[in-house]
Protein backbone atom coordinates (compact mmCIF):
# COMPACT_ATOMS: atom_id res chain seq x y z
CA UNK A 1 0.00 0.00 0.00
CA UNK A 2 1.60 3.29 -0.49
CA UNK A 3 1.66 6.02 2.01
CA UNK A 4 -0.49 9.24 1.28
CA UNK A 5 2.61 11.48 1.21
CA UNK A 6 4.08 9.13 -1.88
CA UNK A 7 1.32 8.47 -3.14
CA UNK A 8 0.12 11.98 -4.06
CA UNK A 9 2.29 14.82 -5.49
CA UNK A 10 5.28 14.56 -3.40
CA UNK A 11 7.22 12.69 -5.83
CA UNK A 12 10.30 14.52 -7.74
CA UNK A 13 9.99 15.48 -10.90
CA UNK A 14 13.76 15.59 -11.64
CA UNK A 15 14.21 13.05 -14.52
CA UNK A 16 10.91 12.31 -14.94
CA UNK A 17 9.53 12.17 -18.83
CA UNK A 18 7.12 15.10 -19.49
CA UNK A 19 4.55 13.00 -20.78
CA UNK A 20 1.59 15.67 -21.75
CA UNK A 21 2.27 18.82 -23.54
CA UNK A 22 1.76 21.70 -21.86
CA UNK A 23 2.50 25.49 -22.94
CA UNK A 24 5.84 24.30 -22.57
CA UNK A 25 6.77 22.36 -25.39
CA UNK A 26 8.35 18.99 -26.10
CA UNK A 27 8.73 16.15 -23.03
CA UNK A 28 12.40 15.80 -21.47
CA UNK A 29 13.82 12.45 -20.92
CA UNK A 30 17.59 13.19 -20.64
CA UNK A 31 17.08 13.19 -16.66
CA UNK A 32 16.81 17.17 -16.09
CA UNK A 33 14.21 18.62 -14.17
CA UNK A 34 11.39 19.50 -15.87
CA UNK A 35 9.58 23.07 -15.39
CA UNK A 36 5.79 22.30 -14.41
CA UNK A 37 4.63 25.82 -13.53
CA UNK A 38 2.47 25.23 -17.09
CA UNK A 39 0.70 22.00 -16.06
CA UNK A 40 -2.40 23.60 -14.83
CA UNK A 41 -3.20 24.72 -18.89
CA UNK A 42 -3.08 21.25 -19.63
CA UNK A 43 -6.75 20.91 -17.53
CA UNK A 44 -9.31 20.77 -20.32
CA UNK A 45 -13.44 20.60 -19.41
CA UNK A 46 -14.60 16.61 -19.33
CA UNK A 47 -16.15 15.13 -22.62
CA UNK A 48 -18.42 14.19 -21.70
CA UNK A 49 -20.11 11.13 -23.99
CA UNK A 50 -22.71 11.27 -26.44
CA UNK A 51 -24.98 8.97 -24.47
CA UNK A 52 -24.69 8.88 -20.77
CA UNK A 53 -23.86 5.37 -18.95
CA UNK A 54 -26.56 3.20 -17.35
CA UNK A 55 -25.75 2.54 -13.41
CA UNK A 56 -28.87 0.19 -12.88
CA UNK A 57 -28.94 -3.15 -13.72
CA UNK A 58 -29.77 -5.46 -16.65
CA UNK A 59 -28.69 -5.86 -20.18
CA UNK A 60 -28.59 -2.42 -21.94
CA UNK A 61 -27.80 -1.57 -25.18
CA UNK A 62 -24.44 -2.16 -26.82
CA UNK A 63 -22.03 0.55 -25.95
CA UNK A 64 -23.63 1.23 -23.37
CA UNK A 65 -21.75 0.82 -19.80
CA UNK A 66 -21.61 0.84 -16.22
CA UNK A 67 -19.37 2.69 -14.18
CA UNK A 68 -18.47 2.75 -10.98
CA UNK A 69 -15.48 4.61 -8.76
CA UNK A 70 -13.48 3.11 -6.36
CA UNK A 71 -12.27 5.16 -3.02
CA UNK A 72 -8.67 2.62 -2.49
CA UNK A 73 -6.01 2.55 0.27
CA UNK A 74 -3.38 5.70 0.35
CA UNK A 75 -6.14 7.94 -1.38
CA UNK A 76 -5.80 5.57 -4.69
CA UNK A 77 -8.65 5.99 -6.87
CA UNK A 78 -9.88 3.65 -9.87
CA UNK A 79 -12.54 4.14 -12.45
CA UNK A 80 -14.22 0.48 -13.31
CA UNK A 81 -16.09 0.39 -16.69
CA UNK A 82 -18.36 -2.61 -17.31
CA UNK A 83 -20.09 -3.47 -21.04
CA UNK A 84 -24.18 -2.98 -19.89
CA UNK A 85 -25.12 -5.54 -22.95
CA UNK A 86 -22.90 -7.84 -21.43
CA UNK A 87 -25.07 -10.99 -20.47
CA UNK A 88 -26.30 -11.25 -16.31
CA UNK A 89 -23.92 -14.19 -15.66
CA UNK A 90 -21.37 -13.67 -18.94
CA UNK A 91 -17.39 -13.29 -17.45
CA UNK A 92 -15.53 -10.96 -20.13
CA UNK A 93 -11.55 -10.09 -20.76
CA UNK A 94 -10.35 -7.00 -18.76
CA UNK A 95 -8.07 -4.18 -19.39
CA UNK A 96 -6.16 -1.68 -17.25
CA UNK A 97 -5.31 1.80 -18.92
CA UNK A 98 -3.10 3.88 -17.03
CA UNK A 99 -3.69 7.81 -18.19
CA UNK A 100 -0.90 10.16 -18.60
CA UNK A 101 1.52 12.87 -16.72
CA UNK A 102 -1.48 15.66 -16.96
CA UNK A 103 -3.65 14.20 -15.33
CA UNK A 104 -1.14 12.60 -12.33
CA UNK A 105 -0.80 16.33 -11.29
CA UNK A 106 -4.62 17.10 -10.71
CA UNK A 107 -4.90 14.56 -8.29
CA UNK A 108 -6.79 11.24 -7.78
CA UNK A 109 -10.28 12.64 -7.59
CA UNK A 110 -9.55 14.21 -11.25
CA UNK A 111 -7.36 12.29 -12.26
CA UNK A 112 -8.48 8.91 -12.26
CA UNK A 113 -11.46 10.54 -15.06
CA UNK A 114 -8.39 10.81 -17.36
CA UNK A 115 -9.57 7.93 -19.82
CA UNK A 116 -13.44 7.86 -19.21
CA UNK A 117 -14.08 11.58 -19.44
CA UNK A 118 -10.95 13.51 -20.39
CA UNK A 119 -9.69 11.34 -23.05
CA UNK A 120 -13.34 10.51 -24.42
CA UNK A 121 -12.98 6.37 -23.56
CA UNK A 122 -16.57 6.32 -23.10
CA UNK A 123 -17.36 7.63 -26.17
CA UNK A 124 -14.49 5.49 -28.05
CA UNK A 125 -16.25 2.18 -26.64
CA UNK A 126 -20.10 3.18 -27.67
CA UNK A 127 -18.62 4.24 -31.27
CA UNK A 128 -16.96 0.67 -31.72
CA UNK A 129 -19.78 -0.84 -30.71
CA UNK A 130 -21.79 1.13 -33.31
CA UNK A 131 -20.10 1.21 -36.72
CA UNK A 132 -19.18 2.25 -39.40
CA UNK A 133 -16.01 3.75 -37.60
CA UNK A 134 -15.64 7.57 -39.43
CA UNK A 135 -12.62 10.03 -39.76
CA UNK A 136 -14.45 12.35 -36.97
CA UNK A 137 -14.10 9.24 -34.57
CA UNK A 138 -10.37 9.66 -34.53
CA UNK A 139 -10.42 13.46 -34.09
CA UNK A 140 -9.44 13.52 -38.10
CA UNK A 141 -6.02 11.44 -37.27
CA UNK A 142 -6.30 8.23 -39.62
CA UNK A 143 -5.77 7.46 -42.85
CA UNK A 144 -7.92 5.78 -45.05
CA UNK A 145 -6.35 2.67 -45.12
CA UNK A 146 -6.16 2.03 -42.09
CA UNK A 147 -10.04 3.07 -41.30
CA UNK A 148 -11.19 1.13 -44.01
CA UNK A 149 -9.29 -1.99 -42.25
CA UNK A 150 -11.22 -1.14 -38.95
CA UNK A 151 -14.37 -1.29 -40.04
CA UNK A 152 -13.63 -4.45 -42.17
CA UNK A 153 -12.62 -6.17 -38.97
CA UNK A 154 -15.72 -4.92 -37.17
CA UNK A 155 -17.47 -6.11 -39.81
CA UNK A 156 -15.77 -9.41 -40.00
CA UNK A 157 -16.29 -9.55 -35.83
CA UNK A 158 -17.89 -6.86 -33.68
CA UNK A 159 -16.44 -5.47 -30.67
CA UNK A 160 -17.54 -7.62 -27.83
CA UNK A 161 -16.67 -6.44 -25.46
CA UNK A 162 -14.51 -5.74 -22.52
CA UNK A 163 -14.41 -4.40 -18.81
CA UNK A 164 -12.13 -1.22 -18.54
CA UNK A 165 -10.82 -0.63 -14.97
CA UNK A 166 -8.96 2.67 -14.99
CA UNK A 167 -6.62 3.52 -12.14
CA UNK A 168 -5.22 6.78 -11.14
CA UNK A 169 -1.51 7.08 -11.00
CA UNK A 170 0.86 9.30 -9.39
CA UNK A 171 3.63 11.38 -11.35
CA UNK A 172 6.11 8.27 -11.00
CA UNK A 173 9.72 9.01 -11.58
CA UNK A 174 10.61 6.50 -14.34
CA UNK A 175 14.03 6.61 -13.64
CA UNK A 176 13.86 5.65 -9.92
CA UNK A 177 13.42 2.14 -9.54
CA UNK A 178 11.87 2.72 -6.00
CA UNK A 179 8.99 4.81 -7.22
CA UNK A 180 8.32 2.06 -9.88
CA UNK A 181 8.82 -0.74 -7.53
CA UNK A 182 6.40 1.18 -4.64
CA UNK A 183 3.55 1.67 -7.66
CA UNK A 184 3.44 -1.35 -9.20
CA UNK A 185 3.62 -3.15 -6.07
CA UNK A 186 0.59 -1.25 -4.91
CA UNK A 187 -1.43 -1.95 -8.13
CA UNK A 188 -0.58 -5.69 -7.59
CA UNK A 189 -1.63 -6.25 -4.69
CA UNK A 190 -4.53 -3.58 -4.04
CA UNK A 191 -6.10 -3.03 -7.71
CA UNK A 192 -5.73 -5.71 -9.45
CA UNK A 193 -7.03 -8.26 -6.75
CA UNK A 194 -9.86 -5.61 -6.22
CA UNK A 195 -10.79 -6.08 -10.04
CA UNK A 196 -10.40 -9.87 -10.23
CA UNK A 197 -12.58 -10.50 -6.87
CA UNK A 198 -15.56 -7.64 -7.44
CA UNK A 199 -16.00 -7.28 -11.63
CA UNK A 200 -17.44 -9.80 -13.83
CA UNK A 201 -14.13 -10.86 -15.80
CA UNK A 202 -12.69 -14.01 -16.38
CA UNK A 203 -9.95 -13.29 -14.24
CA UNK A 204 -7.06 -15.37 -16.14
CA UNK A 205 -3.45 -14.01 -16.98
CA UNK A 206 -4.54 -14.54 -20.60
CA UNK A 207 -7.22 -12.52 -20.42
CA UNK A 208 -5.54 -9.22 -18.35
CA UNK A 209 -4.38 -6.92 -20.92
CA UNK A 210 -2.35 -3.57 -19.74
CA UNK A 211 -1.98 -0.60 -21.36
CA UNK A 212 -1.36 3.06 -20.99
CA UNK A 213 -0.79 6.36 -22.89
CA UNK A 214 2.47 8.19 -22.81
CA UNK A 215 3.32 8.42 -18.76
CA UNK A 216 0.93 5.78 -18.52
CA UNK A 217 2.36 3.31 -21.49
CA UNK A 218 6.09 3.82 -19.82
CA UNK A 219 4.14 2.36 -16.26
CA UNK A 220 2.18 -0.32 -18.52
CA UNK A 221 5.76 -1.22 -19.61
CA UNK A 222 7.14 -1.04 -16.19
CA UNK A 223 4.59 -2.96 -14.69
CA UNK A 224 3.94 -5.27 -17.36
CA UNK A 225 7.33 -6.89 -17.72
CA UNK A 226 7.96 -7.04 -14.01
CA UNK A 227 4.22 -9.22 -13.49
CA UNK A 228 4.81 -11.16 -17.16
CA UNK A 229 2.96 -13.68 -15.82
CA UNK A 230 -0.36 -11.95 -14.93
CA UNK A 231 -1.15 -10.45 -18.40
CA UNK A 232 -2.18 -11.56 -21.55
CA UNK A 233 -1.21 -8.85 -23.51
CA UNK A 234 0.52 -5.61 -23.16
CA UNK A 235 0.58 -2.51 -24.96
CA UNK A 236 1.39 1.16 -25.37
CA UNK A 237 0.27 4.31 -26.84
CA UNK A 238 2.99 6.65 -27.67
CA UNK A 239 4.74 5.75 -24.20
CA UNK A 240 7.38 8.02 -22.82
CA UNK A 241 10.55 6.39 -22.96
CA UNK A 242 13.98 7.51 -24.09
CA UNK A 243 16.25 6.17 -26.63
CA UNK A 244 19.24 5.44 -23.86
CA UNK A 245 16.38 3.35 -22.22
CA UNK A 246 15.32 0.96 -24.94
CA UNK A 247 18.97 -1.27 -24.09
CA UNK A 248 17.19 -1.81 -20.45
CA UNK A 249 13.79 -2.62 -21.80
CA UNK A 250 14.98 -4.92 -24.34
CA UNK A 251 16.07 -7.10 -21.17
CA UNK A 252 12.97 -6.47 -19.58
CA UNK A 253 11.17 -7.62 -22.48
CA UNK A 254 12.94 -10.32 -23.15
CA UNK A 255 12.63 -11.72 -19.53
CA UNK A 256 9.14 -11.37 -19.38
CA UNK A 257 8.73 -13.10 -22.58
CA UNK A 258 10.78 -16.22 -20.93
CA UNK A 259 8.59 -16.33 -18.17
CA UNK A 260 5.40 -15.59 -20.33
CA UNK A 261 6.27 -17.09 -24.11
CA UNK A 262 2.66 -15.78 -25.10
CA UNK A 263 2.47 -12.41 -23.85
CA UNK A 264 1.24 -10.37 -26.72
CA UNK A 265 3.08 -7.05 -26.73
CA UNK A 266 2.66 -3.93 -29.35
CA UNK A 267 4.48 0.12 -29.32
CA UNK A 268 2.22 2.40 -30.94
CA UNK A 269 3.15 6.22 -31.98
CA UNK A 270 2.35 8.59 -34.22
CA UNK A 271 3.99 10.97 -36.56
CA UNK A 272 4.12 14.15 -34.32
CA UNK A 273 4.72 11.98 -31.27
CA UNK A 274 7.61 13.42 -29.07
CA UNK A 275 8.76 9.92 -28.28
CA UNK A 276 8.63 8.07 -32.12
CA UNK A 277 12.03 7.94 -32.51
CA UNK A 278 12.34 6.27 -29.44
CA UNK A 279 9.64 3.85 -29.79
CA UNK A 280 10.90 2.81 -33.77
CA UNK A 281 14.24 2.41 -31.90
CA UNK A 282 12.82 -0.18 -28.88
CA UNK A 283 10.81 -1.95 -31.96
CA UNK A 284 13.91 -2.56 -34.24
CA UNK A 285 15.99 -3.45 -30.82
CA UNK A 286 13.06 -6.24 -30.21
CA UNK A 287 12.82 -7.36 -33.35
CA UNK A 288 16.43 -7.88 -33.65
CA UNK A 289 16.44 -9.72 -30.10
CA UNK A 290 13.62 -11.80 -31.70
CA UNK A 291 11.07 -10.27 -29.48
CA UNK A 292 7.72 -10.39 -31.86
CA UNK A 293 5.98 -7.43 -31.24
CA UNK A 294 3.26 -5.37 -32.79
CA UNK A 295 4.36 -1.84 -34.28
CA UNK A 296 1.97 1.06 -35.63
CA UNK A 297 3.19 4.50 -35.93
CA UNK A 298 -0.16 6.63 -37.01
CA UNK A 299 -1.32 10.08 -37.80
CA UNK A 300 -1.37 12.10 -34.31
CA UNK A 301 -0.15 14.86 -31.87
CA UNK A 302 1.28 14.27 -28.20
CA UNK A 303 -2.22 15.64 -27.18
CA UNK A 304 -5.41 15.14 -25.98
CA UNK A 305 -7.31 15.06 -29.16
CA UNK A 306 -5.09 11.34 -30.04
CA UNK A 307 -6.21 10.28 -26.79
CA UNK A 308 -9.87 11.22 -27.37
CA UNK A 309 -9.29 9.48 -31.17
CA UNK A 310 -6.85 7.01 -32.45
CA UNK A 311 -5.91 6.38 -28.93
CA UNK A 312 -8.74 5.23 -27.25
CA UNK A 313 -10.08 3.59 -30.31
CA UNK A 314 -6.58 1.89 -30.94
CA UNK A 315 -6.25 0.49 -27.39
CA UNK A 316 -9.79 -0.72 -27.16
CA UNK A 317 -9.92 -2.87 -30.48
CA UNK A 318 -6.06 -4.56 -29.99
CA UNK A 319 -7.38 -5.83 -26.33
CA UNK A 320 -10.50 -7.02 -27.53
CA UNK A 321 -8.99 -9.17 -30.09
CA UNK A 322 -6.31 -10.58 -28.53
CA UNK A 323 -7.65 -11.13 -25.09
CA UNK A 324 -8.75 -14.40 -24.03
CA UNK A 325 -12.70 -15.07 -23.81
CA UNK A 326 -12.48 -18.50 -22.20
Amino acid sequence: MLGRRSFLLGLSLAGCSRCDRDASGAPSVSGAASASSTIAATVLPAVVPEKPEITDAGVGARGQVKTETWTLPGDGRAVAIVPAWAKPDEKLPMLFAFHGRGEANKGPALGVMGWPKDYALLRAIERVCTPPLTTQDFEGMVEAKRLAAHNDALRARPFAGLVVVCPYSPDVDLRKPAQIREYSEYFMKTVLPRAKKELPVLGTPSSIGIDGVSLGGALALRIGFGNPEAFGALGTLQAAIGEDQVPELTELARAARSKNPSLKLRLLTSDKDYFRRALRTASTAWRAAGLEHDFEDVPGVHDYPFNRGPGAIEMLLWHDRLLARA
